[in-house]
Parts: C-alpha cells; sequence; structure tokens
C-alpha cells in the first residue's frame, strides 16, 4: 500500500489518508473479531465459571447460548450504529463500537464466578455479551465505509480487502496467542483463568485504537441529502423502499459466504467425531483457516480492482459449488491430516477472495447517505441467521442421514444460491461514490 493514500473526487476537501489511518481502522476490526474469536475458543471454561452444572454438557451448552446472544444483538447493533455513522460521520461511529467492545470484553475477564457472587456473575456476562454483539453488529458497516471512501477509486477493492483479512488476522492471532499461552502455564490454568487472561491481553490495544482513530479525518462528507438526519427508523424505512432488490441479493450473497465460514469453523469437529481423526489433527484446523483468511482476501481485493466486482463475486463461489462434494469426499474416503488440510484451505482461500468482493460492491452500490446502514443491516442479519445455525444443521444432517457428505451438500446449496444472486448484482468498479442513486445493473 503506498503511504499516503488520496481521497477520491468527492472527498477532496478531506486531508490525505496514509497507512496509519488505514492501519487504525483495520486494528479496531481486527480486535472486535479477535473478542468473538477467543470467546468460542474458551466456551467450556467459560460455562464452568458463570453456568456451573452437574452435566459438564449442560454448562457447555449454556456457554454457546451465551455466544448466540452477541449474534442475536447485531442485527440491532448495525442498524443502530450504522445509521448514526451515516448520519453523524464513519469516525464518531467507529469510536463508539471499539468503545463498547472494550466495555464487554472488560465485564468478562473481571467478572467474578458464579461461585463467587452467584447469579449476579450470569448478569453481568449476559449484559457483556449483549454489549459486545452491539458494537460487532455495528463495526462492520462504518469501517467498510470508511476503508472504500479513503482509499484511491482504482484502489478501493485492495484497501477495503483489509477488513475482511484483519477478521483472519484476528483468528490467527487469536489461536497463536491462545496455544502459546496454553504451553506456557498449563491446560489447568487456561481453564482456570487463563482465558481471562486472553481478554484482557486484548483490551491492551484498545486506548492504542482509540487514540488512533480519534485522530483519523472524516470522509463521510457533508451530506446535502435531506434524510440524512433522519432518524433510523427512517434509514431503514427508506433503505427497504428504494434498495431493497439489491440488499435481497446481498443477503443471499452474504449467507453463502457466512456458511461457508461456518462450515469450515465446523471442520475440527467434523474431524474428530465424523473422521475419527486425532485431537492433534484437528486442533491444527485453524490455521489452515487462518492463513487462507489472512492472504486470500488481498488477492481478491485486488482481482476484483482489476476484472470487477461481478467477477470476483461469481468465480470463486461457482468454484466452491462445483468442488465442495468431490473435495469432502476426498477427506471422507482418505481421512487423513494432509487431506483435511488441503481441503480447508482451498474452500477457505475461494471464499475469502469471494469475500474481498462482496464486501466493497455492496457498499460501492449504494448511496453515500445509507451506505454505512444498508451494509451494517444487511451483513449483521445474514451472519445472525446463518453464522451460529450452520454448525448445528450441518451435524444435524450428519447424525440424521449418516451421510457423512452432508455439509458438502449444504455448503454445495447455499453456493449455488450465492452464485445466482450475485450474477443480477450492479457492476460497480469506478462507479462515483458521491452518487446519490443506487448503482443499476450491468
Amino acid at each position: 500500500m503506498d503511504a499516503r493514500i488520496e481521497p477520491h473526487h468527492g472527498a477532496a476537501a478531506h486531508p490525505p489518508l496514509n497507512r496509519k489511518a488505514v492501519g487504525a481502522v483495520v486494528l479496531g476490526n481486527a480486535l472486535e473479531f479477535y473478542d468473538f474469536t477467543v470467546y468460542a475458543f474458551f466456551a467450556k471454561p467459560i460455562g464452568a465459571a458463570f453456568f456451573p452444572a452437574t452435566d459438564p454438557t449442560h454448562s457447555l451448552l449454556a456457554s454457546l447460548a451465551l455466544f448466540g446472544i452477541g449474534y442475536v444483538m447485531r442485527p440491532i447493533g448495525g442498524a443502530l450504529i450504522g445509521a448514526f455513522a451515516d448520519r453523524a460521520g464513519r469516525k464518531p461511529a467507529m469510536l463508539i463500537t471499539i468503545a463498547l467492545m472494550a466495555l464487554g470484553m472488560l465485564m468478562l475477564a473481571v467478572c467474578p464466578s458464579y461461585a463467587t457472587i452467584g447469579g449476579w456473575a450470569q448478569v453481568i456476562v449476559i449484559i457483556g455479551r449483549l454489549v459486545q454483539g452491539l458494537a460487532l453488529g455495528g463495526e462492520v458497516g462504518p469501517s467498510t465505509a470508511y476503508l472504500l471512501e479513503a482509499a484511491p477509486p482504482d484502489r478501493r477493492g485492495f484497501v477495503t480487502s483489509w477488513q475482511i483479512a484483519s477478521q483472519g488476522c484476528a483468528a490467527l492471532f487469536a489461536g497463536i496467542v491462545a496455544t502459546a499461552l496454553a504451553l506456557f502455564v498449563g491446560d489447568q490454568a487456561m481453564s482456570d483463568w487463563g482465558w481471562r487472561l486472553m481478554f484482557l491481553l486484548g483490551l491492551g490495544v484498545v486506548p492504542v485504537g482509540l487514540v488512533i482513530r480519534s485522530h483519523l479525518p472524516e470522509t463521510a462528507g457533508a451530506e446535502e441529502d435531506p434524510d440524512a438526519a433522519a432518524s433510523t427508523l427512517a434509514v431503514v424505512g427508506r433503505l427497504l423502499r428504494e434498495h431493497g432488490r439489491l440488499l435481497g441479493l446481498t443477503f443471499l450473497v452474504i449467507s453463502a459466504s457466512t456458511v461457508s465460514n461456518a462450515v469450515g469453523t465446523n471442520m475440527p469437529v467434523f474431524a474428530g467425531a465424523t473422521l475419527g481423526l486425532s485431537e492433534t489433527a484437528a486442533t491444527a484446523v485453524p490455521i489452515a483457516l487462518g492463513l487462507a483468511s489472512v492472504a486470500f482476501p488481498l488477492l481478491g481485493g485486488w482481482l476484483a480492482d482489476r476484472v470487477g466486482r461481478r467477477p470476483v463475486m461469481i468465480w470463486p463461489r461457482a468454484l466452491i459449488l462445483i468442488l465442495a462434494v468431490p473435495a469432502f469426499a476426498w477427506v471422507v474416503n482418505a481421512p487423513n491430516p494432509v487431506s483435511l488440510y488441503v481441503v480447508t484451505f482451498l474452500l477457505s482461500a475461494l471464499s475469502s477472495i469471494n469475500a474481498a468482493a462482496v464486501i466493497v460492491g455492496i457498499p460501492e452500490a449504494l448511496p453515500r447517505a445509507v451506505r454505512s446502514a444498508g451494509l451494517s443491516i444487511v451483513y449483521a442479519v445474514a451472519v445472525s441467521v446463518f453464522g451460529g445455525s450452520t454448525n448445528f444443521m450441518v451435524n444435524w444432517l450428519i447424525a440424521t442421514t449418516g451421510d457423512r457428505l452432508a455439509p458438502a451438500y449444504f455448503l454445495a446449496v447455499f453456493s449455488l444460491i450465492g452464485t445466482i444472486a450475485a450474477y443480477f448484482l450492479p457492476e460497480t468498479r469506478g462507479r462515483d461514490l458521491d452518487s446519490n442513486e443506487e448503482a443499476g445493473a450491468t
């Protein structure tokens, strides 16, 4: 990336943006996804601390239910904070999300256990998860809109793809830190208090993110649209009224991407419970996922700048449709670490390339006045619906049908839907971001 990124012509009044500013947006986004990743890693000890039960399974299920509460709040955060970002600017919205995420992380990290304060511990952590879900739901729209509006027109795809890559960086970093910490303090200490340290390590980044983000130049521009100061409900109504078709197609495209990600994160469970591979082989799967989800979104953004958004949305998703069943068949018929890692990496790489084009093409198609809210809401709803349900569905299908290829069929169906929906989306490469009209189909 160039040392300094000049804003597009519609934001000429704003100061130039450099690597530090882009890094501030990416850092904050990565921090928020780091928090959700850490919770997923340590759902079992968190359940034991706050939801003790005579049956460890009940404790784990309670913890996973608490994890799901965060997904429930994401559409609300997307609507409230996304609309706020369109009215007040991207920078204040991003300051709010990182502050809210820090508050939620702190509540989980320092909350006394159930054994110490009883049911109040559950109240505190539930509120903490609600705050975290609100923050993450509101982060995606403003941060993506900021990267998009700050980038030069011919590099919007690459710069905006850092939004997706930062999520991969967060997952990879969390996995590496958790592994290193476990080796240092031991498994028992990680269950007792090490998981709290993981949250506190994330909190250490918050002051840096807040300071850097507070000095960001604004990219929202001076909005002359009469609806710019409208209420959140008015913004949502305008989105549905004027951009319903685009948002519907976007929901299908993002849902396909969400299912791909969820099938990938389920691979450790698939490896152990379905294929019978060792725990060691299964726990290394996130490394393959992380490596693919760091590098390949940037490749997808680079390609989107050169060949257009729609081709990069369509072809990787179509390849997943074609390869899903034979790839899973290889793993099922030759269950070993090599086949497992290769298939996991391949499907994650293709999904990451696709996601980079989606994350730039969708907000480009929306007018500036509703750009952040539009992306925030549709992204949060799609992730809320399929992010938490896909793992349950694929494992339920395996148990019900006895067919170990069930995850492949599930992934192929959604990839077909995502491919068709992407075909009907407009091409937005080179579009004027200051236009108040939705991009038309090409």
